[in-house]
């Protein structure tokens, strides 16, 4: 069956009501609804001109209206989980840059810790800490023991702890 205005009509004046309450039933929100069973009826008459019903058209509008449902829940759905995408990433990102701004005063002001601690304890903090070399490898380095390389770590470790906390910045 091809589709005139008057069938249109009529199929619209028949059916408006039972194609609304399948879409109601299943989405639960009457505005959406109501733009649900516009989409079909518009769907229908923009391809009034090409679409053949080979079963009564209250039966196709009921099938639309089904289908109609069906779409609209999955690409909610769909939409549900990319903004909880987005929201997760946002907050990655947001933490990502108030990490990197923290961690960048930290540093600023470990460096002018450091700068403050006596030259010899200094250099074999840098070597330990910034160069990653062993207690073995800085003691051969600056040409004194391991014991002492042990010494002036713990000494700069205990400086540091205690300028740290007197600045209120706990570390953790």
């Amino acid at each position: 069956m091809l589709i005139n205005e008057e069938t249109f009509t009529q199929a619209y004046n028949d059916c408006w009501e039972k194609v609304f309450c399948i879409c109601h039933k299943h989405v639960g929100d009457m505005e959406i609804a109501k733009e649900l069973v516009q989409d079909i009826f518009k769907s229908v008459w923009e391809r009034r001109e090409t679409l053949y019903i080979d079963t009564c058209i209250e039966r196709y509008l009921l099938r639309c209206a089904k289908l109609k449902v069906f779409e609209y829940i999955r690409n909610k759905q769909i939409r549900s989980e990319h903004l909880k995408y987005i929201t997760e990433v946002q907050e990655k990102d947001s933490n990502i840059t108030e990490d990197t701004i923290m961690h960048n005063a930290l540093s600023e002001t470990l460096d002018g810790l450091v700068a403050t601690l006596p030259l010899k304890c200094q250099n074999v903090f840098r070597l330990s800490r910034e160069k990653g070399l062993t207690n073995k490898e800085i003691a051969y380095h600056l040409i004194i023991s391991e014991r002492t390389v042990e010494h002036h770590l713990s000494n700069a470790l205990k400086l540091l702890k205690s300028k740290l906390k007197k600045q209120k910045i706990y570390l953790q």
